[in-house]
């Protein structure tokens, strides 16, 4: 399925989605789900930062992951990526993808760590 979000190529969108059908499966059997980013996501003129880790299959606006708001409080969750797609920064800028990042971690790794130091240190 080809990505309908600038911020994500369509491997990086695929692979979300993969993540999203394994996180149902994993659920149906009461396991625990905790893969590796896939993606990092930030405002380039504003303090906001987004590791996902899936994309709900049947809902492929909502996606999961450590958002970071920039306000000393990151925390677990879903959000719209069409909300993000709308989201400016300062200067206007759209939402980027961090082409660089590569997870080495697993998401309860990366979000321990952002507790403790109040944002994302990916």
């Amino acid at each position: 399925m080809a990505s309908p979000y600038p911020f994500l190529d369509d491997e990086h969108f695929e692979l979300l989605l993969a993540n999203g059908k394994l996180a149902r499966a994993f659920q149906a059997r009461d396991a625990l789900f905790d893969p590796l980013p896939v993606v990092k996501l930030f405002t380039p003129d504003a303090g906001a930062t987004w590791l996902l880790t899936e994309i709900d299959p049947e809902s492929p606006s909502i996606a999961f992951g450590l958002c970071d708001l920039g306000l000393g409080f990151p925390e677990l969750g879903c959000v719209s990526l069409d909300e993000l797609a709308s989201v400016r920064g300062m200067l206007r800028l759209p939402i980027e993808r961090d082409i660089g990042f590569k997870a080495t971690q697993p998401l309860s790794v990366y979000a321990t760590a952002a507790r403790s130091a109040g944002r994302i240190q990916a």
